[in-house]
C-alpha cells in the first residue's frame, strides 16, 4: 500500500514547494471524475480557474524580461504557445503528475493519467494551489522553474500577413483592414480563381489571387504590407 505521507513528500519535491495547507494539494489532484464518482467532495477546477490566470501573467512577465525587442502581438502568441494544452501536458508528464492525480473509476479505465486535457488541467489546479499556499512570489518561482529553458529558447512565432498587416494599421492608423473578393470564376481546372481586394477606410491597398479565397486574401495581405511598408 502506497504510503500517502511519502506520495505527498515525492511530490513536494518535484514541485519545489512545500504545502503548509495540504488540503489544497489534495484539491488540486482531485479530477472532476473522482468527486463525481468517488466521494462527493470538491473537485479541482475552482483551483485550475486561479491557476490559468497566475500562470497567464507569470510566463507573460518572464517573456517580457526575457524578450524586451519583441512586439504585443509576438508576446501574446508566444505566451499562447507556451501554455497550450499540450505544452502544459508535457511539462505535467515531466514532473510525473499522472502519477499522483486522482481519477474516477472511468477515467481510470480508460487512461485519463495520460490524457493531455487532464494534465493540463491538473497542472494549472497546481499552480493555483501554491499561489493560495505560498503567495503569488512562491507560485511564480514554480513557474519560472517549469518553463525557464521554454521561455530562454522561444522565438518570436511566425505571423501569417493577415495578422502583420492587421498589427501594421493598429499600430499606425487605428484602423483594421477589410477584405472584398473581386472575382471567383469557379471554375475547377483554374488553380487561382479567386482574387480578393483589401482595403482600409475603403482605400484599395492591393489585391491577391489564389485557389481558395483565404489564400487570395493572405496574398492580398502580404503585397499590401510590402507595398506601404516600402513607401512608410
Amino acid at each position: 500500500m502506497t504510503d500517502p505521507d511519502a506520495e505527498r513528500s515525492a511530490l513536494e519535491t518535484a514541485l519545489g514547494h512545500r504545502f503548509s495547507r495540504g488540503e489544497l494539494l489534495e484539491t488540486a489532484l482531485r479530477h472532476p471524475s473522482y468527486s463525481y464518482e468517488v466521494d462527493g467532495t470538491r473537485g479541482n477546477e475552482r483551483l485550475e480557474f486561479l491557476g490559468d490566470a497566475v500562470l497567464g501573467l507569470a510566463v507573460a512577465e518572464l517573456l517580457y524580461a526575457a524578450h524586451p525587442d519583441w512586439s504585443e502581438g509576438d508576446l501574446t502568441r508566444a505566451r499562447a504557445s507556451l501554455v497550450n494544452t499540450r505544452n502544459l501536458a508535457s511539462l505535467a508528464r515531466k514532473l510525473s503528475l499522472g502519477e499522483y492525480v486522482r481519477l474516477g473509476r472511468t477515467e481510470q479505465r480508460t487512461g485519463g493519467g495520460s490524457k493531455e486535457r487532464i494534465l493540463a488541467d491538473l497542472l494549472e489546479a497546481i499552480v493555483g494551489a501554491i499561489h493560495l499556499d505560498g503567495g503569488a512570489d512562491a507560485a511564480r518561482a514554480f513557474v519560472e522553474r517549469a518553463f525557464r529553458e521554454a521561455v530562454a529558447g522561444a522565438r518570436p512565432p511566425v505571423r501569417d500577413p493577415k495578422t502583420r498587416l492587421q498589427e501594421w494599421t493598429h499600430a499606425r492608423l487605428q484602423r483594421t483592414p477589410s477584405y472584398r473578393t473581386l472575382e471567383d470564376s469557379g471554375i475547377d481546372e483554374d488553380p487561382e480563381r479567386f482574387r480578393v481586394e483589401v482595403c482600409v477606410d475603403d482605400e484599395p491597398w492591393a489585391t491577391g489571387v489564389g485557389r481558395t479565397k483565404r489564400l487570395a486574401e493572405q496574398a492580398a495581405a502580404e503585397a499590401a504590407f510590402v507595398r506601404k511598408r516600402e513607401d512608410a
